[in-house]
């Protein structure tokens, strides 16, 4: 079962995974860039449209610890490709959404369907990789989630002005379909635990996660991180250059995509360099700290304001903002292999419940200053919303370093 050759590996593991990853982070970001249509057709205040988008992470964090059970019991390929079907329904409900509760709904769904993708991946790569390949392949796995970063940039802009945001949701629930399909078609079977386990049993790997002294070392800091990377690269970095930077539409859209390459650079260029260094002895974990550092000095920038004079700092947030994902397989390689769908969707599940809570709390913030009279938002909504962010990394950050007794 596990005796592929290396093309086979690539054409029947990983870019099956790759493609719905893709799809998972092109939902995740799209409304960076069809925001103004949202508030144009639909009305829609900064409050609102940072719920609409969060309601997304809610349900995705909402399903991790089911999920993780389900992919240690019946593998990743039936459980991603069962939940697929899913997000191409919540597309298809968005697609004809009138009013925010429809639209929240439909996002929700989506959340709720392409809650597997990246962990599916991940439990699969467990099965099919060895141990000290996963940080090299994980980054390449989110190297795919940042090319749907890349496509929900200029791309997305271009469908949008062609066919309407509309449009381009029916044309992501047909793509989600075929997703599915070439994902229970081409991944081969994996193993099932050849004792049968209750759910009692699976739970009780689920709270020997959650009982891990090592797990809350790493928890907090990888959860402040992420979350506040996603949450501003999926909503807020759009009306930023908007209203900071002044620039038009299409120059945002061309700004998004750059600061997406920039991510792509990050997930490929961190995860080679971690998977090199650890041959070296260095270990992923002093890598992720030192990037997740950089990271919060870029932050420092942006809240400055010196990006909008120098643009090179969202490309360096994008870029360090990837650092967090190292900690997952850090977590993969500390716990035994039988718990890692478990272990990974542990994590995620608190990060996504950090993205829901923080992204809705940001757009509160920013509601708290009146919309401009060019109906842009306050730079110092900005600067509070995104020093929140700044502030929890920091405090989740010396939890992190502090010594332990070993």
């Amino acid at each position: 079962m596990n005796k592929l050759s290396p093309l086979g590996m690539i054409a029947r593991v990983f870019i099956p995974f790759a493609f719905g990853y893709f799809l998972s982070y092109l939902y995740r970001v799209v409304n960076a860039v069809i925001a103004p249509d949202l508030v144009s057709d639909l009305g829609l205040g900064p409050d609102t449209l940072g719920l609409l988008t969060a309601s997304y992470f809610l349900t995705f964090a909402a399903f991790q610890i089911p999920l993780g059970v389900l992919l240690d019991r019946h593998g990743p390929r039936v459980v991603e490709a069962s939940l697929l079907l899913f997000a191409a329904a919540g597309a298809a409900l968005f697609a004809v959404a009138e009013d925010s509760a429809t639209l929240i709904a439909g996002r929700a769904l989506i959340g709720f369907g392409v809650s597997a993708c990246l962990m599916a991946s991940f439990k699969a790569f467990t099965v099919f990789y060895e141990p000290g390949k996963l940080p090299l392949v994980n980054g390449f796995i989110m190297a795919a989630g940042g090319m749907g970063a890349l496509a929900g940039t200029t791309p997305t802009e271009l469908v949008v002005q062609e066919f309407g945001w509309r449009g381009g949701f029916w044309g992501l629930a047909v793509l989600t379909i075929i997703c599915a399909i070439v994902i229970y078609t081409l991944v081969p079977h994996t193993k099932r635990p050849e004792h049968k386990t209750t759910i009692a049993e699976q739970m009780s790997g689920v709270r020997e996660v959650f009982t891990s002294s090592f797990f809350w070392r790493i928890a907090p800091v990888t959860m402040m991180s992420q979350a506040s990377f996603i949450s501003v690269q999926s909503l807020w970095v759009g009306p930023w250059h908007r209203d900071m930077a002044g620039l038009e539409r299409g120059d945002v859209a061309s700004s998004l995509f750059w600061i997406a390459a920039a991510m792509v650079a990050g997930f490929l260029g961190l995860g080679a360099l971690s998977e090199r260094l650890g041959r070296r002895g260095i270990k992923t974990i002093y890598v992720a700290g030192t990037g997740m550092f950089l990271f919060m000095l870029v932050q420092v920038a942006i809240i400055m304001e010196w990006a909008v004079d120098f643009p090179l700092f969202w490309l360096g947030f994008s870029f360090f903002g990837t650092t967090g994902i190292l900690q997952y397989a850090v977590l993969s390689q500390h716990f035994p292999s039988h718990l890692a769908g478990r272990v990974n969707t542990a994590i995620n599940l608190l990060v996504f419940i950090t993205i829901f809570i923080l992204q809705s709390i940001s757009g509160q913030v920013i509601n708290l200053w009146p919309v401009l009279e060019n109906g842009g938002y306050d730079p110092e909504a900005y600067r509070a919303a995104f020093g929140m962010f700044l502030g929890l990394q920091v405090v989740a950050y010396v939890w992190f370093i502090l010594p332990r007794r070993k």
